[in-house]
């Protein structure tokens, strides 16, 4: 019986395997504290429940006076610094640094695995994000209280598309036509998602007509879009693969960032959001399993097309093979040189 990708049942397909396949918790909308534009109650919880002697020092959370005090500040930390930045170096809230998030840990350290299981991974459906519009985006990901990603979902056998999930965040989801939305503002969502039933598209910083979405597919014989899927849904990597708890931390911790860029005659700094496309995930990870299976010395051709990010998929690649290490926790390379 072939799958029924409704919207709704695409929608359903996704959070259910996110939440009984992937480990994630199913949220739901009244979670997210527009006015912070996260969600409140699971940062609570993971900090109390990793970080008692900071919130004890701090008193961040013995009265609503407090609790607001620290939402606020760390509502600002995410619009000033990105959300990506404030989970890998944490929040500072008076005289503590507050852990955000806790790294994949190696096999050899059981203590960082207990703390890595504590991270919230959380999928929730139809969040109503805004204080002055009562439409909802499809799907919503948070990582232990704060924003991850947004996903607008569509399919062919309703007649809608990717494209119209791409028309749809740049007219109905624009920061600057919306201040309220936080979660629309930029850096404070790591990526925003389009997806159908065949093709996904990504894009970093929403800006209205302005919002530039890249292709998320794996390709096909050399070539665009995603291969047949046994289930009838081509996308189905996205949620089967790409977003479980592992996969999306390596992201997370070594591929997602903010760069600062500046102009060398005004001095005047931008800062850009980075999230990586699948190819680029996928080649890193290859070279990477490879060269850890088989050792150094073997010699490898990557073909890319003209603007698929060639730099950042170089970049990724130097920097995880200088850590790499292989069964035996030996390191792989002593050096890594990029001409």
């Amino acid at each position: 019986m072939p799958t029924d990708i409704s919207e709704k049942e695409l929608e359903t397909i996704l959070v259910s395997y996110l939440r009984d396949h992937q480990g994630y918790e199913e949220g739901v909308s009244s979670d997210y504290n527009k006015e912070f534009g996260l969600d409140t109650e699971r940062v609570k919880r993971f900090i109390l429940s990793t970080q008692k002697e900071k919130v004890e020092n701090t008193a961040c959370f013995t009265s609503p006076t407090e609790e607001h005090k620290f939402f606020s500040r760390l509502s600002a930390a995410l619009s000033k610094r990105g959300v990506t930045d404030v989970l890998r170096k944490g929040f500072k809230y008076i005289s503590e640094i507050f852990d955000m998030y806790y790294p994949t840990p190696s096999a050899l350290n059981p203590t960082a695995q207990q703390y890595y299981d504590k991270n919230i991974f959380c999928v929730t459906r139809q969040l109503y994000y805004s204080k002055e519009k009562t439409d909802s985006i499809d799907v919503y990901i948070s990582l232990n209280g704060l924003p991850i990603m947004t996903m607008e979902l569509k399919n062919h056998y309703t007649g809608q598309t990717v494209e119209n999930a791409i028309k749809q965040y740049k007219e109905d989801r624009d920061p600057k036509a919306d201040p309220t939305a936080l979660i629309l503002q930029k850096r404070r969502c790591a990526v925003h998602f389009a997806v159908d039933d065949d093709d996904i598209m990504m894009c970093t910083e929403l800006k209205g007509n302005a919002s530039w979405f890249l292709p998320f597919n794996k390709g096909v014989n050399g070539g665009a879009g995603n291969p047949v899927s046994p289930n009838g849904v081509r996308t189905a990597y996205l949620w089967e693969d790409v977003l479980g708890k592992r996969s999306l931390s390596d992201i997370l911790e070594n591929y997602a960032q903010i760069i600062e860029e500046k102009d060398e005659d005004t001095g005047h700094k931008t800062f850009k959001q980075i999230f990586p496309r699948y190819h680029q995930l996928d080649v890193v990870k290859s070279l990477l399993s490879d060269a850890a299976r088989d050792g150094a010395g073997y010699r490898y051709l990557i073909q890319h097309s003209a603007g698929s990010g060639k730099s950042n998929s170089i970049a990724w690649t130097a920097y995880r093979l200088a850590s790499l290490h292989n069964d035996e926790n030996q390191a792989v390379f002593s050096s890594v040189i990029v001409v």
